[in-house]
C-alpha cells in the first residue's frame, strides 16, 4: 500500500489546490483503485463529511490551510509499487480540471458517500466511514467489474 502524504504530493506536484479539492482526488485515487485492483491504495480511511469524502489523516496535515491554495509540491512523490504514477496521472486527467465545488457535487450524487451519510440530514456534522467494499462496487460496476 502507498502512503497517502505520497499520493497528496502527486496531486500537489501538478498544481496548487486547495484542501477540499485535494481530498476529493485523493478519495477518487482510492475508489478507483479499488475498483480495478479489488484492494485499497492507501491504508486511510474516508469519512462522510458535508463537503464530501474527507480523509481524517489528511485533513490534519493541510488543515491549516483552510480555503487557499495549498502551494505547488517540488519535491516529486515516492511509490513503492510499479504504475502508480501512471495510475495517479489517469485520475488526474479525468478530475483535475474540475473545481473543488464540482468534485464536492460528483461525489454528492453517488453511492458511496450517500449510503455512508444514511441518517444524517444535509449539513449536519458525521464522522461516518465510507464503505471500501462501497467504493470497490461502486466505481467497478462503472467499469464492468464485479466482486463477491
Amino acid at each position: 500500500m502507498e502512503s497517502i502524504y505520497e499520493v497528496a504530493r502527486y496531486f500537489l506536484g501538478k498544481e496548487p489546490m486547495t484542501h477540499k479539492k485535494l481530498q476529493k482526488m485523493c478519495y477518487f485515487a482510492q475508489a478507483w483503485f479499488l475498483a480495478n485492483y479489488g484492494e485499497p491504495l492507501v491504508p486511510n480511511r474516508f469519512e462522510a463529511w458535508v463537503h464530501g469524502p474527507v480523509s481524517p489523516d489528511l485533513y490534519s496535515k493541510y488543515r491549516g490551510w483552510g480555503w487557499e491554495n495549498i502551494p505547488q509540491e517540488k519535491q516529486k512523490a515516492v511509490f513503492e509499487g510499479n504504475g502508480i504514477e501512471d495510475f495517479l496521472d489517469k485520475v488526474y486527467e479525468t478530475y483535475g480540471d474540475y473545481t473543488a465545488d464540482e468534485l464536492e457535487r460528483i461525489t454528492h450524487s453517488e453511492y458511496p458517500w450517500n449510503n455512508a451519510r444514511v441518517g444524517c440530514a444535509p449539513g449536519v456534522y458525521s464522522r461516518n466511514p465510507i464503505a471500501l467494499k462501497d467504493m470497490r462496487d461502486y466505481y467497478g460496476e462503472r467499469i464492468g467489474k464485479t466482486y463477491g
